[in-house]
């Protein structure tokens, strides 16, 4: 495994950011659309998310107080197209039911708490993994955590910089550790693996045509 410095992501995150540009995420309108859309994101795509989003605000069914008086049925019927309907509806009433026994419905306050005792407490709730509960941190409350996904560990992976059995906190510690508590970077940064993730680093890759390639960076498999 090579020794991978802070000057190593930081040229990465940089590059990418060149070629890409900023990715401006989290895609929502608010606190909450956010966090439902990281919840409505397991296992979809966020084109199926959109369209069940859309039916949420069409209905007026976004926000804490609706979302907390609609009826379960009527929720997995609105939230349909993002998949698994009927057990996303039970996570997003198991997260309004903890937002109101925490925090008395109030997002404010909630945001207010501490990062890792906010985390542990959304680690609780049930269907909320690190990952779901890192993108509510991350882009809902703007604290600095790294969200790790799929498209993450398969580019560390194929620069040899993590070991295939790395955990989700070992990926995840593998940039906190080398990078500031940055928020802004920790959103750019991670919204750009994804591009590159779904444009070049994709199950079968496209490696010539990768920006990292074209722009310089070297290879640290050859060191």
């Amino acid at each position: 495994m090579p020794k991978v410095s802070s000057c190593i992501l930081f040229k990465i995150y940089h590059i990418l950011y060149q070629s890409f540009g900023p990715q401006q995420w989290w895609p929502g309108e608010t606190t909450i659309e956010i966090m439902v859309g990281a919840i409505l994101t397991q296992n979809t795509n966020w084109k199926n998310v959109e369209k069940a989003i859309e039916n949420l605000k069409q209905e007026k069914a976004l926000s804490v107080v609706a979302l907390r008086q609609i009826s379960i049925k009527k929720l997995a019927f609105l939230i349909k197209p993002a998949g698994y309907f009927n057990v996303k509806a039970a996570r997003l009433k198991s997260f309004i039911d903890f937002l109101f026994f925490e925090y008395s419905g109030n997002l404010k306050k909630m945001g207010q708490e501490r990062l890792p005792v906010l985390r542990e407490k959304l680690l609780a709730v049930k269907g909320i993994g690190p990952e779901t509960a890192d993108s509510i941190l991350l882009y809902a409350f703007e604290k600095p955590v790294f969200v790790v996904d799929t498209y993450t560990k398969r580019f560390l992976l194929r620069h040899h910089f993590i070991k295939e059995d790395a955990s989700y906190y070992q990926v995840q510690e593998f940039f906190m550790s080398r990078l500031l508590p940055d928020v802004k970077m920790f959103n750019e940064f991670h919204a750009l693996i994804v591009r590159l993730g779904k444009e070049y680093c994709k199950t079968k890759p496209l490696c010539g045509a990768c920006p990292l390639k074209e722009r310089g960076y070297f290879d640290v498999r050859k060191k």
